[in-house]
């Protein structure tokens, strides 16, 4: 039975209320944010904002709509579902690093910069695979069952992030600010001994599922 991880707006504001740009690693999970919901301004007790097309997504074993396995933190993650990629802006800016956890269909590059919007000089780039189905074990259904971290260091301050991918394809957790090696939180799950593999569908897939079901109908 997998332990829900809540992380909530407040709980960062201590850190926001540190100042400057951020260098202590922070990591957002997403947990508490609803299936499909947009993340918006959940964190912005620590300054964070998302553009409107990034969506959490809940595991299927936890009740959402979420083709995946294996989440670093059960049970959300973040992605989006149309041919806008997600933005991420953090107007008090970050150092050090930028590191995630990633599950993926296809190739993408992640973007840093140091000014918000996805504006002004690139800071740093991570490159992602198509790596979703690789080695997988455990949790114990999801199409996209391998989630991989992945990191960078810079230098100067970074106060967005672009993050790359095919809509529906891509998924990300544990968005970790000031450290090249993601954070992993706590209430993991355990691993089992398999893993579903749903092949052709996205990271919504039920949600899909039922979109089809209901455009036949009408």
């Amino acid at each position: 039975m997998k332990n829900i991880l809540v992380a909530t707006a407040a709980a960062f504001a201590l850190s926001a209320a540190a100042g400057a740009a951020s260098a202590s690693p922070v990591v957002l999970t997403f947990e508490g944010i609803a299936d499909e919901t947009a993340v918006g301004n959940f964190y912005s007790g620590l300054g964070v904002t998302f553009s409107p097309d990034t969506l959490a997504l809940v595991d299927q074993d936890a009740g959402g709509t979420g083709n995946f396995a294996n989440e670093p933190t059960p049970n959300t993650i973040m992605f989006f579902l149309n041919s806008n990629n997600a933005v991420l802006n953090y107007a008090a800016g970050f150092t050090t690093g930028f590191s995630f956890y990633y599950t993926s269909s296809t190739a993408a590059t992640i973007n840093v910069y140091d000014d918000v919007d996805a504006g002004g000089n690139l800071l740093a780039s991570i490159n992602i695979s198509a790596q979703y189905t690789d080695n997988c074990s455990g949790d114990p259904t999801g199409g996209f069952c391998n989630f991989t971290p992945v990191g960078v260091a810079f230098s100067g301050t970074a106060k967005s992030i672009d993050f790359g991918g095919t809509a529906n394809q891509t998924g990300y957790d544990n968005i970790t600010f000031g450290s090249d090696t993601p954070g992993t939180g706590s209430g993991a799950p355990e691993p089992a001994t398999w893993a579903l593999m749903i092949g052709g569908m996205g990271l919504a897939g039920a949600a899909l599922r039922r979109r089809r079901s209901a455009a036949v109908a009408a």
